[in-house]
């Protein structure tokens, strides 16, 4: 998540990642602004096929033309995130705020099937404690992922760590990715996470050299070791 610069882009679709994340909330150091002639951010990718040693058959699965995209948005007017769903050719608009279930449903039909057809939902929830986690029911149903944005706990060597005990609470059957200010240290502890509804991880800010440029390299190693 957090992707801005063309080039930047093309490297991290190349290292295995599922998704590439654009954050259009105008208050986030990452924010992505609308340019008119629709060019410069997002890369061309079909340009990838031409370059030397990156194919179609080389990029197959979960290589950089397959990523799927997703924009970032919180409480925004739903003409704008359709907006910016035809402008970047989003795959699945994120929703950060505090976006209701009839909001989420209204907004689905107004992209689907007319202007983005399958388009995909998901709902981040701040968790805290075991009762964020509950706050999932008001989606059931309606998101199609969850993005549990866990808090991080002080370890007893100084460290702070994702505390995924938390995730023993959910129940439901919605798809949820991890969030949190992941890094390479927290490998181990994803690694033991062993729930059935498990999609992902969200990597952004530990993974950066710069605002909004992603360490490409250290992303590869991390998928790699994961």
């Amino acid at each position: 998540c957090g992707l801005r610069d063309a080039d930047n882009i093309r490297a991290v679709g190349e290292t295995g990642v599922d998704w590439l994340g654009f954050d259009f909330r105008t208050e986030s150091p990452r924010y992505v602004s609308q340019i008119r002639s629709r060019a410069g951010i997002i890369p061309d990718y079909s340009s990838l096929e031409r370059m030397p040693g990156c194919c179609p058959e080389a990029a197959s699965g979960v290589g950089a033309m397959n990523c799927k995209r997703v924009g970032v948005f919180a409480d925004d007017m739903p003409q704008t995130i359709v907006t910016r769903v035809v402008n970047y050719n989003l795959d699945i608009v994120q929703l950060n705020g505090s976006e209701s279930e009839v909001m989420i449903d209204n907004l689905r039909r107004t992209l689907d099937p007319d202007i983005h057809a399958g388009i995909r939902i998901m709902k981040r929830i701040a968790v805290e404690s075991i009762d964020d986690i509950g706050k999932y029911k008001q989606y059931a149903g309606h998101a199609d992922y969850l993005l549990f944005d866990v808090c991080r706990r002080q370890t007893c060597d100084g460290r702070t760590a994702i505390d995924v005990s938390l995730l023993d609470a959910y129940d439901g059957e919605v798809p949820f990715l991890l969030g949190g200010g992941i890094s390479v240290d927290d490998l181990e502890t994803i690694l033991g996470i062993d729930h059935k509804m498990f999609l992902g991880i969200d990597l952004n800010s530990c993974f950066e050299t710069e605002t909004a440029v992603k360490d490409a390299v250290l992303i590869k190693d991390f998928i790699s070791q994961l």
